[in-house]
């Protein structure tokens, strides 16, 4: 056994990350779990299927690439019990075997076709993906570079909101009447409602809440511009102060918020791109938005200066505040059209995921941030019983 009980320790968040990818597989392999019906064939009747008359490069690729983070990732994830070539062979088999089994459900999904092809590109990826990072595994999680910049920049135990961080890139690819405005479920859910139901629910409610003038009430007190503005400097910052969370108060901070809002950005240029018509790969980037970048970082910038708990309550103020505007404001007109080229996509499967991340991302931060609240809370509780 090693000296030093710091080396070879197993990564919380690689495990974490891992059942988060594997929800997303299964996510995008059985949506829009709809229609769901028998052809008379056995789950794993396509494993003896002739290959596909029409083969795309394209298909291949994808498939491929699919599954190279899920093997990447479970190398991390079984470090350091498994090491090396078991760590790829696990990665293979269970990439494999996942694989399988979303490929037999798919037999039931009338817009899936179960297919040997896809199956083997999956295994494929998570082999790769496996490879590459076996060779890395160590110097990335026990010593190294990597590791150093981890335990010098970031704080530990801090795997839950690395994670969550790490979904906003990806919660922003979905298109969104004004930039960054998540987590507009309540007014989809409501725009559901006929208006008997509407009425009805209104009813159980003082008439200062009824929302019928409301978005149009609230809209007309600025130019939709300066809305957008708004909403993109109050979501930017929120995103940005919880990013800064983790990080040391002697790293680069900086740096590191600037990289991971390129990252951001080129996650969303390239979304747009591959979803939808060349033209409108920045159809994003309005003046109000622009704006709103800027206002979002310098504002992000600027707290870096106060105490973790007080941007941590000032992001959740801004998620709240945008919250209640992405819920209220009306629709831009020309948001339609936009929304109606990226169902167009090759990507097609993977909408329903893009729009719940969309949706859920600002309420799952405010969970984390009560949570942390709470404990926070009854730890100084604790502390006062003792004294």
């Amino acid at each position: 056994m090693s000296e030093r009980p710091w080396l070879r320790r197993p990564s919380a968040l690689a495990r974490q990350a891992l059942l988060l990818y594997t929800a997303l597989i299964v996510y995008g392999s059985w949506y829009p779990f709809s229609g769901w019906r028998s052809l008379g064939l056995t789950p794993f009747a396509y494993l003896s299927d002739p290959m596909p008359q029409y083969l795309t490069a394209f298909d291949v690729v994808t498939n491929v690439l699919g599954y190279m983070p899920f093997g990447a990732l479970l190398v991390l994830a079984v470090y350091p019990r498994w090491r090396g070539a078991l760590a790829v062979a696990a990665a293979l088999l269970l990439g494999g075997l996942l694989s399988g089994v979303m490929e037999a459900v798919q037999t039931y999904l009338p817009t899936r076709v179960a297919s040997n092809l896809d199956l083997a590109a999956n295994a494929l990826g998570a082999l790769l993906g496996a490879a590459i990072m076996s060779p890395a595994t160590g110097a990335l999680l026990d010593r190294g570079l990597l590791r150093r910049l981890r335990l010098m920049w970031f704080e530990r135990d801090r795997a839950a909101l690395a994670c969550l961080v790490a979904a906003w890139p990806f919660a922003t690819m979905y298109p969104a009447p004004r930039l960054f405005g998540l987590g507009n479920w309540p007014r989809a859910l409501w725009l559901r409602f006929d208006s008997t139901t509407q009425d009805a629910l209104l009813a159980w409610t003082p008439s200062a809440w009824h929302v019928g003038a409301w978005p149009a009430l609230v809209a007309a007190r600025l130019p939709d511009d300066v809305w957008e503005v708004l909403i993109t400097t109050l979501n930017l910052f929120a995103a940005l102060s919880l990013a800064s969370l983790p990080v040391r108060d002697h790293a680069p901070r900086v740096r590191l918020l600037m990289v991971f809002l390129v990252t951001t950005l080129c996650v969303k240029v390239g979304a747009t791109f591959l979803q939808s018509q060349a033209g409108l790969a920045f159809f994003w980037a309005t003046p109000g938005a622009l704006v709103g970048l800027l206002g979002g970082t310098a504002a992000a910038l600027l707290a870096l200066r106060w105490r973790r708990r007080t941007r941590a309550l000032l992001a959740a103020g801004a998620l709240t505040i945008a919250l209640v505007f992405v819920n209220l404001l009306p629709v831009n007109p020309y948001f339609d059209a936009v929304l109606a080229d990226w169902r167009q996509g090759r990507y097609l499967h993977f909408n329903g995921l893009a729009h719940w991340l969309a949706w859920s991302w600002p309420y799952a931060a405010l969970v984390w941030l009560a949570y942390v609240v709470e404990q926070a809370w009854l730890k100084r509780r604790m502390s006062r019983r003792h004294a």
